[in-house]
């Protein structure tokens, strides 16, 4: 992106075609109450479900003029599907961003993870607006499975995609993983860490981080970079070891095997959220204001890196 593009982004950004800056939160609250909504809920269990927020997605993805297309795959006699869209020149090299529109359990899944495909669609509707402007082919990538008993198998949907571009030979410049971005708290010892860490990042969960390997480590440098001269939300990161707990807790690792370097974006989820994976994760637990300071802060930084 050209240095005139990234000087006019904070302009742009306020004037998106179709998406009035004022709009963007009441749009992230209706896609998270629609998902959360679903009965039965969304997880393994009720494909139909499942397709009910595939469906829902590609539609949304159309009104900005996206297309989108099903990637299927099978488990246990049941049919599962990602809904993959692609925005930019088809040619170019692609930065992947995902996320899991799957839920845990019987429960609604607002944080986890229906804020982060809803902020997904926000994306996508900003690199749309920008399609013009953009060098890069940007893979949006809606995940089924997830969630236990699926996590760290072959059948997460991601462990599809990923297997899937690496067949291709498709050059990935980096991927992204939204998962649990819209749980925040100003209240002292809100925030909980790994042993040790807490001795070096603040007490209060209001604020989005970006973790990955030490391997990671260039690209949450220069992605917090980015994303600060975007949203005015803080955000830590951290490159760790794998070992540390929550460092690969979604899509992201897949990704890592292939050799990509792979980030996640989140709220910390159980770290923060106590809702997380109970029946309590409900629409009126999320700040979605902040969501949109995410997405504005992930759009800033995948457009510039």
């Amino acid at each position: 992106m050209s240095k005139i593009v990234l000087y006019l982004l904070p302009f742009f950004l306020s004037a998106l075609p179709g998406v009035p800056r004022q709009t963007d939160s009441a749009e992230i609250n209706r896609h998270v109450r629609f998902l959360a909504a679903i009965s039965p809920a969304r997880n393994h269990k009720y494909p139909a479900s499942l397709d009910t927020a595939a469906r829902y997605i590609s539609a949304e993805l159309k009104k900005f003029s996206v297309k989108s297309r099903d990637q299927l795959f099978e488990v246990a006699g049941k049919k599962y599907r990602n809904v993959i869209a692609n925005i930019g020149p088809a040619n170019a090299e692609r930065i992947v961003v995902g996320a899991h529109y799957d839920a845990c359990g019987d429960q609604p899944g607002a944080d986890d993870n229906a804020s982060g495909v809803a902020g997904l669609l926000l994306l996508a509707s900003y690199l749309s607006g920008a399609h013009t402007a953009l060098k890069y082919n940007y893979e949006l990538v809606f995940y089924s499975l997830e969630e236990p008993p699926h996590f760290r198998t072959e059948y997460m949907g991601s462990a599809v995609h990923a297997k899937s571009l690496k067949a291709d030979g498709a050059q990935i410049k980096y991927m992204l993983s939204l998962e649990t971005i819209g749980y925040f708290s100003d209240k002292p010892d809100s925030q909980s860490y790994p042993p040790v860490l807490g001795w070096f990042y603040p007490s209060e969960g209001n604020f989005i981080a970006a973790v990955g390997r030490r391997a990671d480590a260039d690209l949450l440098r220069s992605f917090k970079t980015a994303f600060q001269q975007h949203s005015s939300l803080k955000i830590i990161t951290l490159a760790a070891p794998s070992f540390v707990t929550g460092i690969d807790f979604s899509d992201h690792l897949n990704y890592w095997k292939y050799g990509w370097s792979a980030a996640m974006v989140t709220d910390t989820a159980f770290m923060r959220n106590h809702n997380y994976h109970e029946i309590s994760d409900t629409p009126d637990t999320l700040d979605y204001e902040k969501i949109v300071l995410v997405i504005r802060g992930v759009f800033g930084a995948v457009t510039a890196l």
